[in-house]
């Protein structure tokens, strides 16, 4: 199923990465970025397809896999891997492109594209809240504090020393298999044993937790609300699609309350498909993605 080659790449920010690359690269070149916990294998049954006529680049992002895992938690402010990924793109001699990010990745696409849109000239989210819509409701609906609070336990260094070995089966058991719809084992479960068993990967992956500065607040919290919350947000520029598994159970469809802020928007719901939705319902996602690109990166309003 690969039909990629993985290339190791160094750049100027300091970092290698592992980076799946494949089709023509006289094609569009479309960038696909994963989510916690995993790696370019999020995209595996999506990159030969698109291959068939974009130039596909799929890069297992800092902390995670085999890619470079740098010491301590300002390693991972989200302006580190928006960093990677433009280097990534100048090391390849692309200049604007098509961006899909999924959870984590998706985080870093929203801010990407908000912040460089003369590279990034299409927006594709899956399962992963744009940064004001999220931190919003994590103030303003309880049920999504309530989702949210394994972030607070993430944030925990303490968690790491058992996140070894027999720990890492426990952590696959009760934290990652219980978001995932159709279950999962043999050698898809035996890939994520071999990535987070890589020296310093459990704490690297967990660093980008703990670099955000979004507030999570216990439940029932009178927290102090960011003062950000109610000025005016910039609104994205880019025809945007978001993919979104409904039964997502860590990010509730409040998240997709986005009007306001994304005028150009198509949203697909996959009413059948949890939070790992690429691989889960796979035919689904790359058929919302393709379809939608073939209409210009733009389509009706969901």
């Amino acid at each position: 199923m690969a039909g990629f080659d993985l290339q190791r790449i160094s750049l100027p920010t300091g970092v290698e990465l592992d980076v799946a690359i494949a089709g023509d690269p006289t094609h569009p070149p479309i960038f696909l970025l994963h989510g916690f916990p995993e790696s370019h294998r999020t995209w595996r049954h999506q990159i030969p397809d698109l291959a068939r006529d974009h130039y596909v680049i799929a890069p297992d992002q800092r902390g995670f896999a085999r890619s470079s895992k740098p010491e301590g938690v300002a390693n991972y402010t989200p302006d580190k891997p928006v960093g990677d990924l433009l280097a990534l793109a100048d090391h390849l001699g692309i200049e604007h492109f098509t961006l899909v990010g999924h959870d984590w990745g998706g985080a870093i696409a929203w801010m990407a594209a908000l912040q460089n849109p003369q590279r990034i000239a299409r927006l594709i989210i899956v399962n992963a809240p744009h940064p004001k819509v999220f931190q919003k409701s994590l103030f303003d609906d309880p049920a999504q504090r309530k989702a949210s609070q394994y972030i607070t336990r993430f944030r925990d260094t303490g968690i790491d020393r058992g996140l070894v070995g027999a720990g890492l089966e426990r952590f696959f058991a009760s934290t990652f298999a219980q978001h995932i719809v159709g279950g999962i084992a043999g050698e898809d479960k035996a890939a994520y044993m071999d990535e987070w068993g890589q020296h310093g990967a459990m704490t690297a992956m967990l660093n980008w937790y703990r670099a955000s500065a979004i507030a999570v607040p216990a439940p029932g919290e009178d927290a102090q609300r960011p003062v950000w919350l109610d000025a005016p947000f910039p609104p994205m520029t880019q025809p945007t699609l978001v993919i979104w598994g409904m039964k997502d159970f860590a990010l509730l469809p409040v998240q997709l309350e986005l009007d306001e802020l994304v005028p150009d928007l198509t949203i697909t719901r996959i009413e059948d498909g949890g939070h790992f939705v690429p691989w889960e319902k796979p035919e689904a996602v790359t058929a919302a993605i393709r379809d939608w690109l073939k209409q210009g990166g733009q389509g009706d309003r969901g």
